[in-house]
């Protein structure tokens, strides 16, 4: 775990943010720890003294750099999850991975088609799925990835897109995989591969493109801009005060 601990074992009996709350016992990467009730397992880790330099981004379930895993008191089974989802529970073993040993091959996206021999290339791992679905169960997000890696070997790359829109990349399904695919890097081809050659194009994006490089609004950037060095209240007051289009 790339992170620098910086303050104490914690012992019973101490208060935490809570005052004189619940506390139960954690154990990460095998010592043992006093921590509040109710916190997610990434404040927890804060709250007993670490100071996450990598494994931490956005702490809202989004951004998948918190992946982890974990086992329960009394149970055999290896669970996984989101640090920054998952609530601290007495007796919880707990490792957390700041980074997945999953390799990214690179690729030329304007040289490929959109075709499941072209991610098969890419990808051979794909065509040893065996449908355990031990990756779905791993996800986080509660996407069916199994079922979107049998819509690639069926060629239907626009089904598999959609049902990996919003795949966090945290890569729990690859480490599950008895096949070794790496899901992550497969369905963000996918994805490109879809963006570039079959979705249909947004003519009011390349409209407003096309406006933007002519200098159509660099008057107002610019008032923004100054604004933002005279006041930046005023800037923030107009951006609360927007219109919004529904």
């Amino acid at each position: 775990m790339a992170q620098v601990e910086v303050g104490k074992k914690v012992e019973s009996g101490l208060r935490g943010e809570g005052g004189e709350g619940k506390f139960v016992t954690i154990y990460y990467m095998g010592k043992k720890y006093r921590v509040p009730a109710g916190l997610t397992v990434l404040k927890a880790l804060e709250w007993a003294g670490y100071r996450f330099i990598r494994g931490v981004g956005c702490r809202g379930g989004f951004c998948g750099a918190c992946a982890m895993a974990y086992r329960l008191p009394g149970e055999y089974k290896l669970r996984t999850g989101l640090a920054c989802q998952t609530v601290v529970v007495d007796g919880m073993y707990i490792a957390v991975f700041p980074y997945l040993a999953v390799t990214k091959p690179r690729y030329n996206i304007e040289e490929l088609k959109p075709e499941a021999g072209v991610v098969l290339k890419i990808f051979p791992e794909v065509s040893r799925c065996i449908e355990c679905n031990a990756c779905t169960k791993a996800c986080p997000q509660g996407l069916e990835v199994m079922d979107a890696i049998q819509e690639i070997l069926r060629g239907n790359l626009e089904k598999a897109a959609d049902m990996v829109f919003d795949c966090l990349s945290c890569g729990l399904c690859s480490i599950r995989c008895p096949a070794e695919i790496r899901h992550a890097w497969v369905f963000q081809l996918v994805r490109r591969l879809y963006g570039k050659y079959i979705a249909p194009r947004a003519k009011h994006v390349e409209e407003r493109v096309r406006e933007i490089e002519e200098g159509k609004y660099d008057e107002e950037l610019d008032r923004l801009v100054e604004l933002a060095r005279r006041d930046i209240e005023a800037l923030k007051k107009m951006y609360m005060e927007r219109d919004i289009e529904k």
